[in-house]
């Protein structure tokens, strides 16, 4: 199973690629440039049976922000020549046979986090985001594409200094800039997997601060104490952190089995969009002009 974080690779594409990639109507098509790029190549190099590309649908608003206002409120607002082109993605996504999934509530991450825990193969997620690490299990990968790296759970532990299951837990007290997740102040990596190490959890750990407070660690005391004045956003990290494996899918969203491209879509796809022959190339279109 290959499941693909898209948004991920949409972003990297519009902001890798200059807004002088348009099409006919001299709109932006950048984005679609690079996306269609990264997914023809990916699907070029698997032979898997069931493909699912997950969308964030919200480039604003997830159920996380119902419990903390502040989660991604860092980010800027995503340009609208950004916003245009992600429907076009989702479209030639769905067009080359890849089922497509999204939602108003949840993020791409519960999305692929969901199909992953349901499914009864090794799963490989193809994203840059450490959060769906947390999944990993016996089998599974999370290829960073553009990155050309591969991780499975000893591979994450190695970079992390936690299993795969602690990720949560890790962010927790590390934090995370990316989606304003404030974590504890002044715990860094190393600290944080340290304490990990000792301790099952951040529940384990912050029910027994005078153990942090004994323990061998640098400035246990010190340590001990942010942590009993950050306790409650410790936890609050940890939630914000943790992908929802279990989102009521209906059977038409967990159909995704891999399907023969649609040829006709894609050229009136093209067609819409002004898509140049460059485009249409990797799409397998222009070759298929010549033959006719």
């Amino acid at each position: 199973m290959l499941l693909i974080d898209a948004s991920v690779y949409i972003f990297r594409a519009f902001h890798a690629l200059p807004d002088s990639i348009t099409g006919a109507d001299g709109r932006p098509l950048n984005a679609v440039h690079g996306y269609v790029g990264f997914l023809t190549a990916l699907l070029a190099t698997t032979d898997e049976t069931y493909v699912a590309a997950a969308f964030d649908e919200s480039l604003t608003h997830s159920f996380r922000n119902e419990f903390f206002a502040d989660y991604k409120a860092n980010r800027e607002q995503p340009p609208a020549d950004l916003v245009n082109q992600i429907g076009v993605c989702r479209a030639i996504t769905e067009a080359l046979g890849v089922a497509t999934l999204s939602s108003p509530r949840y993020e791409a991450d519960d999305l692929i986090a969901t199909l992953a825990a349901a499914a009864d193969e090794p799963v490989t997620m193809v994203t840059s985001d450490k959060d769906l690490a947390q999944i990993l299990g016996s089998g599974d990968i999370l290829w960073d594409y553009a990155r050309e790296t591969r991780y499975d759970a000893a591979a994450i532990r190695a970079r992390f200094g936690v299993a795969p299951a602690a990720i949560p837990d890790y962010l927790a007290l590390v934090g995370d800039t990316v989606d304003n997740i404030p974590g504890v102040p002044g715990i860094g990596a190393k600290t944080a997997a340290a304490l990990l190490s000792r301790f099952a959890d951040i529940d384990t750990l912050l029910a027994d601060i005078d153990a942090v407070r004994a323990a061998d660690l640098r400035g246990a005391k010190a340590l001990a104490t942010r942590l009993e004045t950050h306790a409650e956003q410790a936890r609050l990290s940890r939630r914000l952190a943790t992908v929802v494996r279990d989102i009521a899918l209906d059977a038409a969203q967990r159909d995704i089995a891999r399907r023969a491209p649609d040829t006709a879509r894609l050229q009136q796809l093209c067609d819409e969009h002004g898509v140049g022959p460059r485009l249409r190339g990797q799409l397998g279109l222009e070759a298929e002009s010549e033959a006719i």
